[in-house]
Formats: C-alpha cells, sequence, structure tokens
C-alpha cells in the first residue's frame, strides 16, 4: 500500500517533469517562431508585398493615407495647401496679412 507521503512525493516529481517539458516546449516555440519571421520577412520582401495588402496597417493609418486632399492653392516657392480644414500654413496666414487673397494662389 502506498502512503500519502509517498503520493505527494511523486506527485511533486511528476509537476518537475511538467514544468520542464513546458519549458522545452517553449524553448522550441521561440526558435520555431524566430524561423518562421524571417521566412514571412524573406517572403514578403520577394513579392513586394505591403503591410497595407496584409491590412497590418491600423484604421486611421488607411484613412488618411486615401484622405490625401489634392493641392488647391501653391505660393512662387512651390509649397502647397489643399484649403482643408485645420491651421492654414503659415505661407498662407502671411500672404493673407499683406492684403493678397487665397484666388491669388489657386492652381
Amino acid at each position: 500500500m502506498t502512503s500519502l507521503a509517498d503520493l505527494k512525493l511523486q506527485i511533486e516529481q511528476e509537476e518537475q517533469k511538467i514544468a520542464q517539458l513546458k519549458k522545452q516546449a517553449r524553448e522550441i516555440q521561440a526558435a520555431d517562431r524566430t524561423t518562421v519571421i524571417e521566412e514571412i520577412r524573406k517572403q514578403i520582401a520577394e513579392h513586394g508585398i505591403t503591410a497595407m495588402e496584409l491590412k497590418l496597417v491600423g484604421a486611421r493609418a488607411r484613412r488618411v493615407a486615401h484622405v490625401a486632399a489634392t493641392p488647391k492653392y501653391r505660393n512662387a516657392n512651390g509649397e502647397t495647401w489643399s484649403g482643408g480644414r485645420g491651421r492654414k500654413p503659415k505661407w498662407v496666414v502671411d500672404a493673407l496679412a499683406t492684403g493678397k487673397s487665397l484666388s491669388d494662389f489657386e492652381i
């Protein structure tokens, strides 16, 4: 007949084995992960795949990329502005302050 102490010792030994096996599994998984990541990067570079195509870019970044406005105004230095919401560029503010109008800069 097995005593309670023997059973506790056996449980402890099995728990140690489980802990060792879990550690080995984590190490193997980490090594496999590194290999897989390297292979994926190689394939992405080889095929010219973008983060957008993989849907790895956040929703805000996609929206900003698609909302890029066409310039409506240009100054003599070639600086442009779409006339959208938000602050006016300094060159527009300065031009308006000197009495010019936006129509003077229309493209």
